[in-house]
């Protein structure tokens, strides 16, 4: 593809026309996943199913953890620290798994490069689609332990999709960035792995945004991560309506993320046969 013809629209109607071939091997990777074990393709069930009652036990039985004192009625619920931990580790896994795998994903498929012509930008695309796919059954076990547990489904947990669809942007962004970057500087895999696991506490996964000082919380918004998951929680747990501005501010970033992630990744990949 030639740079001056690198535009936002042609750049993702290239990417829909290779739809067909992303879905098959989105398919092939899950499946590929649980080839072998016993139960299969229910271990995508079983494992969020196992993780929810892990944290249920530990941090609403044996330490009986209350947070959120801005949620009054929320606040007394004994599930609420498993509620606000599963939320936000369902989206943080889902980002996790897409940056740590994005710097190794053509030194795996280097046949794709020197052998045959290849969209080698959909490989991210699929590695996405995987994450989401667990992440979709992750936010299905928990709108059922919503049911068991007869926490009110708020109908504002709808406009889910509105609020992750931006999130899948910026991650598929960064994920073209660091694809490209992982062929030249192969050190870029450990030093995403020391990041995530910074992310991961300086995110709101173990505890709500408005736990911390107000001195210090507008910091805790420079991460991409906290946004997103005070939001999932607000539609999801609380019935609140999403932060409408915010979220167009944050719509208008990630589509610029993604944008600047797809044109760097065409620009580079000419170099990676040369590298590899």
């Amino acid at each position: 593809m030639h740079p001056s013809k690198l535009n936002y629209p042609s750049n993702f109607s290239n990417l829909w026309q290779h739809s067909p071939l992303i879905a098959q091997m989105i398919k092939r990777e899950i499946v590929a996943r649980y080839r072998g074990s016993f139960l299969g393709i229910l271990w995508s069930f079983i494992n969020p199913i196992l993780m929810l009652a892990i944290y249920t036990f530990v941090f609403g039985v044996v330490f009986k953890v209350r947070l959120d004192p801005q949620n009054n009625d929320f606040y007394e619920d004994k599930f609420t620290f498993a509620l606000l931990l599963f939320t936000g580790l369902i989206l943080f896994n889902l980002f996790s798994e897409c940056l740590s795998r994005a710097p190794g994903l053509i030194l795996a498929n280097v046949n794709y490069v020197k052998k045959v012509i290849f969209p080698l930008e959909i490989l991210p695309l699929v590695a996405l689609g995987s994450a989401l796919f667990h992440a979709g059954i992750s936010f299905l076990v928990l709108i059922s332990f919503l049911l068991i547990i007869n926490h009110p489904l708020h109908l504002t947990m709808l406009l889910l999709p509105i609020i992750v669809l931006p999130f899948v942007l910026l991650t598929l962004g960064l994920s073209w960035m660091l694809t490209s970057i992982g062929v030249f500087v192969r050190d870029i895999g450990q030093f995403i792995g020391l990041l995530l696991t910074m992310l991961l506490f300086l995110s709101p996964i173990f505890y709500p945004a408005s736990a911390l000082p107000e001195s210090i919380r507008d910091y805790l918004f420079l991460n991409p991560l906290t946004f997103i998951i005070e939001q999932a929680r607000s539609v999801i747990l609380y019935g609140q309506m999403p932060d409408w501005m915010g979220l167009i501010v944050y719509y208008a970033l990630a589509a610029f993320i993604a944008w600047m992630g797809l044109t760097w990744f065409h620009k580079t990949r000419k170099g990676f046969a040369d590298v590899l």
